[in-house]
């Protein structure tokens, strides 16, 4: 998208649907789950919406009709898409305001039984996706000089578990990228923002959204089927509501600086404090050691 074309869609926005407190969200991953969420609660607060997924006849009837939405191809993986994705936005509602880097899919298994072709495709979806999808969007922003680009991470990009590699790698992954990002974009006006949901009760436990790696070392087996039965048994139990971080996601958006990291949910503010205690932990565990690999003429 060239710096030509940015300032074409500048000249854009300064004269399709302005109103004031009207803000354009781009969401991704929008047809289920937390993204219907989102786009429901940026129309109900007023807000335009582009609303993205493989299908946007299924995510259109997942939002509901509103004038303020516009349903569009995107698989987040295919950079074309993207940028064609972006287009849509801006000629349809001449900006965007808020980018939503919210599709997502589950690769769950013990690394070893994980296939490095699921690894990979787990590492394109929650990782490459949201860049692929934002690299499209900067230009946007760029030229509007404003624009919040709003990531959802998860506690699992703050802390790392058993089964959990292949998707704790994308989102450590999501958490170092976003958190650089934030002082490129600065100067252009431009603001980002990590959530790490903690356990919502989501569709990203259900079978559409995960897929368990074949059990295929005998070690594993025993911990494999316990795992899966306990994550199984969540699924539509989890504590927290969407909706409820859906709203709150609204109300940061309006925030001059939003936070670069929202812990969402009192699990994951739990989470953060445990994690920051077991850094400062191993930070003093052998500082001696830690703190004497100079060289000796510095």
């Amino acid at each position: 998208m060239s710096d030509q074309k940015t300032s074409d869609q500048h000249h854009l926005s300064e004269h399709k649907e302005s109103m004031p407190g009207k803000k354009v969200w781009f969401i991704t991953g929008a047809g289920r789950g937390m993204g219907t969420d989102i786009a429901k609660a940026a129309l109900a607060a007023g807000h335009a919406v582009v609303a993205t997924g493989r299908d946007p006849e299924k995510v259109a009837q997942a939002v509901g009709q509103s004038e303020n939405l516009l349903a569009v191809t995107l698989d987040v993986t295919d950079p074309a898409a993207a940028e064609a994705a972006v287009q849509a936005a801006v000629d349809r509602f001449g900006r965007i305001d808020v980018l939503v880097n919210n599709a997502g899919n589950f690769y769950a298994g013990f690394f070893e039984e994980i296939t490095p072709e699921d690894f990979r495709a787990q590492i394109e979806t929650t990782m490459f996706g949201p860049m692929n999808v934002t690299r499209a969007a900067l230009p946007v922003l760029r030229a509007q000089r404003s624009g919040l680009v709003l990531t959802i991470s998860s506690t699992a990009g703050i802390v790392g578990g058993e089964f959990l590699s292949a998707y704790a790698a994308s989102k450590f992954g999501v958490e170092g990228w976003a958190e650089s990002l934030a002082p490129e974009v600065a100067p252009f006006g431009i603001r980002t923002m990590i959530v790490e949901p903690g356990f919502f009760r989501t569709e990203l436990l259900t079978p559409e959204s995960t897929s368990y790696a074949e059990s295929t070392i005998n070690d594993y087996t025993d911990r494999t089927r316990q795992t899966v039965a306990a994550w199984q048994s969540m699924d539509g139990q989890q504590g927290g509501d969407p909706a409820k971080l859906a709203a709150a996601l609204i109300q940061l958006a309006e925030l001059d600086e939003p936070p670069l990291r929202f812990a969402a949910g009192a699990d994951a503010v739990g989470v953060f404090e445990t994690r920051a205690k077991a850094l400062q932990d191993q930070a003093g565990a052998h500082r001696e050691l830690s703190s004497n690999l100079a060289h000796d003429d510095a």
